[in-house]
C-alpha cells in the first residue's frame, strides 16, 4: 500500500446529491474585509460573520448540552423490537430520539462556537454551524410535553427528522474543506486532529439515532425498509439499520465490485480479491458501517496493488526484459473472515503485497487531512474525479478523512482497527467490529 487513497463516503445517506433542509434561518450573514497586513493571507472566500443567537435559543442550547448524555449501544437501538413495531412502542421511540438528538446538537453547537473566531467565519464551517442550529430550531419548534402523542404526530415528526438527515449529509465534506483552506495558520494540526475526531464520532451517534427511528417507521408504515435498497437480503433481518444476520463475505464483494471498477475506469485493469475464513458467516451489524470501512480498505489495497505492479513492469522494460516475465502481474488482495462468541467480535485482516507503507508516513496516516498522493502528477484528481462522478458528485475523496473516518466506525461500538506494513513489500490491516448477540429468546421488544 505505497500510497493511502481517500475519502470514499459509501453510506447510504451519502449517495443522494446534498438537499439542504429548506428551514426558516435564523441569522443573517454579511461579507467583512479588512486591510491588516499583519494577518495571515486571506482564506479562499471572504469571512461570513453570523449574527448572534437569541437569548433564547442560546439558553435552550446551553441547558441541553450539560444534560447528560452517551453514546448509543446496538442494545440500545434494537430495545424496541423487529417492526412493525406497536402504536405505544413507535410514540416511545419518537419521544426518545427527540430527547436525546436536541442534547447532541447542543454539545456541537457549543464546539463549534469555541473554534478560534477566524475559523468560525470561515464560509464552509460557518454553514455546518449554521446547520446545525437550523436543525435545534426545527426540533425546538415541535410541541412541548409528551410528543409525539400520536400516529400524525409521530409522522410529523418522522417528516422533520427525515429533512434533517438530509440536511446534514455533506457535512463532513463540507467541514474538511474548511479545515482544509484555514490550513494550521489559526490551530496546531494536533488540535484540528482532536476537534475533528470528537466532532465526527459525535456524528455518527447523532445520525444512528435519527435514522435508526426512520426506519423503524418506514418499516412499520411503508412498504419500503433498508433491505429494499441492498439486493440479495432478506428484510425480515433488518431492526431498522441493523442486519441481525448479517453476510460480512457479501459486503467485501460489494466493496470490490465497486471499488474495482473505479480501477478499470483508471489503469485499465483490477486486482483480484480472495476471501477465505469464515466465509458463510453471519453476524449482527450496521451495514453501511461495514461497508464504508471495507470500502476505504480495498481502495487502499487495490490502489497500491496496481502501482506496484506497472512500477515492477516498467522496470522491467528499462531492463529489457521481454516476454511472459514482461507482463503485467497484479498480486493478488486476500481476505480472512473470523468470527467468535457468537458473533460479538467479527474480525477480517486485509493482505496486500502493494509495497508497503513508509515509516514516515505510517506515523501520519491516522492524521485527518493527511494523504500521500503526488500533489504534482494529477493522479489525484484523476481518481477523484472518478470516485465523485460513481457517487454523484457527493464525496470528499482527496481530502485525506478515509483511513481515520474508517477507524472511528470501528471503535463506535468497541472495535479497532490496526495497521502493519512490511515497507518494499506490503500491508495487513486487521479490523476488528463488535457485533451484537441475539439473546436466548430472540430480539423482544423490551416496551
Amino acid at each position: 500500500m505505497t500510497r493511502l487513497l481517500h475519502q470514499l463516503p459509501r453510506e447510504l445517506h451519502l449517495l443522494r446529491p446534498f438537499r439542504p433542509l429548506p428551514l426558516r434561518r435564523l441569522y443573517t450573514t454579511t461579507t467583512t474585509t479588512t486591510t491588516n497586513t499583519t494577518l495571515p493571507p486571506p482564506l479562499a472566500a471572504a469571512p461570513i460573520v453570523p449574527s448572534p443567537l437569541s437569548p433564547k435559543t442560546t439558553d435552550a442550547i446551553t441547558h441541553l448540552s450539560s444534560l447528560p448524555h452517551r453514546r448509543p449501544t446496538l442494545s440500545d437501538l434494537v430495545r424496541f423490537g423487529p417492526p412493525p413495531l406497536t402504536t405505544p412502542q413507535l410514540l416511545a421511540s419518537a419521544r426518545l430520539t427527540r430527547e436525546l438528538i436536541p442534547r447532541r446538537l447542543a454539545r456541537r453547537i457549543l464546539a463549534l462556537r469555541n473554534l478560534p473566531y477566524i475559523i468560525v467565519t470561515n464560509p464552509h464551517i460557518n454553514s455546518i454551524f449554521q446547520n446545525y442550529v437550523h436543525s435545534f430550531e426545527a426540533l425546538s419548534s415541535l410541541p412541548s410535553g409528551d410528543y409525539p402523542r400520536n400516529l400524525d404526530e409521530e409522522s410529523e415528526f418522522a417528516q422533520v427528522l427525515g429533512g434533517i438527515v438530509r440536511t446534514h449529509n455533506n457535512t463532513i465534506p463540507i467541514l474538511a474543506k474548511g479545515f482544509q483552506e484555514c490550513g494550521s495558520q489559526f490551530m496546531r494540526a494536533e488540535e484540528i486532529t482532536a476537534f475533528l475526531e470528537r466532532h465526527l464520532r459525535a456524528r455518527i451517534g447523532t445520525r444512528l439515532l435519527a435514522e435508526q427511528h426512520l426506519a423503524l417507521h418506514a418499516a412499520t408504515f411503508e412498504a419500503g425498509s433498508p433491505a429494499e435498497l441492498t439486493p440479495g437480503v432478506n428484510p425480515d433481518h433488518f431492526i431498522g439499520i441493523i442486519d441481525t444476520r448479517l453476510s460480512p463475505t457479501t459486503i467485501l464483494r460489494r466493496s470490490e465490485a465497486f471499488v474495482a471498477e473505479i480501477c478499470e475506469l483508471r489503469y485499465g485493469d483490477r486486482p483480484r480479491l480472495e476471501i477465505d475464513g469464515e466465509v458463510e458467516g453471519r453476524c449482527a451489524y450496521i451495514p453501511m458501517h461495514m461497508e464504508y470501512i471495507f470500502t476505504e480498505l480495498l481502495k487502499n489495497s487495490f490502489r497500491a496493488s496496481i502501482e506496484s505492479a506497472l512500477a515492477q513492469q516498467r522496470m522491467n522494460a528499462g531492463l529489457g526484459i521481454v516476454g511472459r516475465a514482461a507482463e503485467l502481474e497484479i498480486p493478488v488482495v486476500k481476505a480472512t473472515i473470523a468470527l467468535a462468541e457468537g458473533g460479538k467480535w467479527i474480525t477480517i485482516r486485509i493482505r496486500d503485497r502493494g509495497g508497503g507503507i513508509s515509516p514516515s508516513d505510517l506515523r501520519e496516516v491516522w492524521n485527518y487531512s493527511f494523504t500521500t498522493f503526488n500533489q504534482d502528477t494529477g493522479e489525484q484528481e484523476d481518481f477523484n474525479e472518478l470516485v465523485n462522478g460513481a457517487l454523484g458528485g457527493s464525496s470528499i475523496a482527496g481530502l485525506g478523512y478515509g483511513l481515520p473516518l474508517s477507524r472511528a466506525y470501528a471503535e463506535y461500538f468497541g472495535g479497532s482497527m490496526e495497521l502493519q506494513s512490511a515497507f518494499g513489500w506490503g500491508t495487513d490491516v486487521y479490523l476488528k467490529l463488535k457485533g451484537l448477540v441475539e439473546p436466548e429468546g430472540g430480539y423482544e421488544r423490551q416496551i
